[in-house]
């Protein structure tokens, strides 16, 4: 039988020079409660949490045998979107989160998935978009049950 994995250690709070094995995982296979892996090594694993989480990259995924595995976020194909100012970009994030669409935002630019429509209409708003290749770990929403660490070993923040 694969040992467990039943708590996720939050990157930079476990020693990450002392996991096991390495997961890489796009967005949407770090979006799970239980789920069969092999990590690169060949570790095979079930993941098998209290609740659905986002693994974030450095995460640490604790097995039951006392291994631990690393969580790294895969690269994906993205759209990088970019306004004049401030206020353009917020206008723009107010249309992406109007459609209900997964955007990861930063201070100067939002990141989300590519599609044609979404693209042409943020194009028509005064957008810069660019295709880039990046990890993507969009912001969790404000029913997500707060803050993205996860350790199940005590409450959420």
């Amino acid at each position: 039988m694969s040992p467990r994995a039943t708590t996720v250690l939050p990157a930079g709070h476990w020693p990450a020079e002392s996991a096991a094995d390495t997961l890489t995982l796009d967005y949407e296979q770090r979006h799970r409660r239980r789920f069969h892996y092999q990590a690169a090594g060949g570790t095979a694993f079930l993941l098998d949490l209290p609740r659905t989480v986002l693994l974030r990259d450095g995460d640490g995924l604790q097995l039951d045998d006392g291994r631990t595995i690393m969580v790294r976020a895969a690269p994906e194909a993205l759209v990088r979107v970019s306004a004049a100012d401030g206020v353009a970009l917020m206008r723009l994030a107010w249309h992406i989160g109007n459609r209900h669409l997964p955007a990861e935002l930063a201070a100067d630019h939002i990141l989300i998935r590519d599609d044609a429509v979404i693209v042409a209409m943020l194009r028509g708003l005064g957008a810069t978009v660019e295709t880039v290749t990046c990890p993507f770990t969009p912001e969790a929403g404000a029913y997500a049950g707060g803050h993205h660490h996860h350790d199940h070993a005590h409450a959420h923040a």
